[in-house]
């Protein structure tokens, strides 16, 4: 059996062999992940050493780095001869977006309502950028024209369409809850709308992806403080890729065999396991202005039900 230092090992290794090596996307989970909760701001050299075992090399750190900035998710500023970087404003609230997906999925009684968005009087250019970003706020494609979604209210759907500039071309409606809440045909429409069987692979890729990681922690719970960072890095990264494409449907109208209620658990054991250690480890190799990193905040001990 492989021992949970070999899990990282391989963990790593599949990281690398992806090409080209998606640095940018790996910050931002850092960022989200381990800097935000612990004041926001690094010096861009510890975080080059940081990332430098996951096969990241300073170059790639400084060319990454740069695009997000320029892709406005970072924010620098010069003390002296060194860079220090934060989330930027646009930056934290995509951030808190996607990221409160990945820490809190349990999702509340479904009220049986919809919010339905029309973009009939759309033209078809305009109408493809607008769909396009509403299918990624979590909107499924129900016929020509009509987006819906079971859980978001109609004044998130307005301001999303303000921001979009759409708000004077679009109809956004709500229906009224009837029984069965849940048929079958709309089950189906459900499945087809949001494409759940690809989603459900995606999940069952990443089960087993992690599951020898957990077995290994079980059996012994010896990894060293660099390891569990880089587990729970790699951990993190993969969970969330799957999370930005899941619409976060109610429980009513998911498959009573849902792979993400399984990689969720997955995802909160091992991080509940060995975050302690990631977090003697960051304690040590980032840097802020100031010096070290401040203590998480209190939200911090929130994530995945309540951290120990």
């Amino acid at each position: 059996m492989s021992s949970a230092t070999d899990c990282v090992a391989n963990l790593v290794d599949r990281f690398q062999k992806h090409r080209p090596i998606r640095a940018g996307s790996l910050i931002i989970t850092i960022y989200g992940d381990a800097i935000v909760p612990r004041g926001g701001t690094v010096w861009l050299g510890s975080l080059s050493k940081l990332v430098k075992p996951i096969g990241i090399n300073e170059r790639l750190v400084r060319t990454s780095v740069y695009r997000l900035t320029h892709e406005t998710w970072l924010q620098g500023e010069k003390v002296g001869r060194r860079s220090y970087y934060s989330l930027s404003g646009p930056g934290r609230r995509r951030f808190e977006q996607a990221f409160k997906r990945v820490y809190y999925g349990t999702q509340p009684p479904w009220s049986g309502q919809w919010t339905l968005v029309l973009l009939t009087q759309l033209d078809t250019a305009r109408r493809q950028k607008v769909r396009d970003e509403l299918e990624w706020l979590g909107f499924g494609h129900f016929a020509s024209g009509v987006l819906a979604h079971p859980t978001l209210n109609p004044s998130e759907a307005n301001a999303a369409l303000q921001e979009l500039g759409a708000a004077e071309e679009s109809i956004v409606m709500q229906t009224e809850a009837v029984e069965p809440l849940a048929s079958k045909p709309l089950r189906l429409q459900v499945r087809e709308s949001w494409n759940l069987d690809t989603l459900a692979d995606d999940y069952q890729r990443f089960l087993i992806q992690f599951r020898p990681l957990w077995k290994a922690l079980n059996e012994e719970n010896h990894l060293g403080e660099e390891d569990c960072f880089i587990a729970r890095t790699l951990l993190i990264h993969e969970y969330r890729k799957v999370q930005l494409r899941d619409p976060q449907l109610p429980d009513e109208l998911l498959p009573t065999a849902w792979e993400g209620r399984n990689a969720h658990q997955l995802c909160r054991n091992i991080y509940r396991t060995i975050y302690k250690r990631a977090e003697l480890w960051l304690e040590r190799q980032l840097e802020t202005a100031e010096g070290p990193l401040p203590a998480p905040g209190p939200s911090f001990y929130q994530r995945f039900g309540g951290l120990d």
